[in-house]
């Protein structure tokens, strides 16, 4: 393989449920494990992913989501309690297979030097404040990750 020091890798995260969390903060890991640079661009929903607290409480929603492994007919997602299944069905197979839970990766993320950037134009809509995030993030606007992303880097949306 060539040598990695160059590459970077940025990922925008706009979605705040489970399954939609650990692919930004997997590939982001990985990439330091690989030497390479790495941000995640967390903007809309993907903001409830750097709230303080938050992470180990996202969920899965079964409603049109056709790529559960049990096909679950939108009318059975609606019934009560059934996104608390789903998602405790996430957690049990994350937990078998030995993979960190999203609080642990952020903490890897934090400590490696992933560039973790909180839209600040979402964080104004939403009413998003600063001390709402967890410590080692930066805040910034899509300006930010474009002069990033535009320095060679792989740009991934999740």
């Amino acid at each position: 393989m060539s040598d990695n020091t160059s590459k970077r890798l940025a990922i925008i995260a706009s979605h705040g449920t489970l399954d939609m969390a650990y692919p930004p903060l997997i590939l982001a890991t990985a990439a330091l494990a690989l030497d390479m640079e790495a941000a995640i661009f967390f903007t809309f929903y993907g903001l409830e992913i750097l709230k303080k607290g938050r992470a180990d409480h996202l969920l899965v929603a079964p409603i049109a989501n056709p790529a559960m492994p049990v096909p679950v007919p939108n009318v059975i997602g609606m019934l009560p309690g059934m996104t608390s299944v789903a998602t405790g069905m996430m957690n049990s197979w994350m937990k078998k297979a030995n993979v960190a839970k999203l609080s642990e990766l952020l903490d890897l993320a934090v400590e490696g030097g992933v560039r973790l950037i909180a839209c600040q134009m979402t964080m104004d809509v939403m009413g998003i404040k600063r001390e709402d995030l967890i410590d080692g993030i930066e805040v910034g606007g899509a300006a930010t990750l474009l002069n990033y992303a535009s320095e060679n880097a792989i740009s991934l949306s999740f």
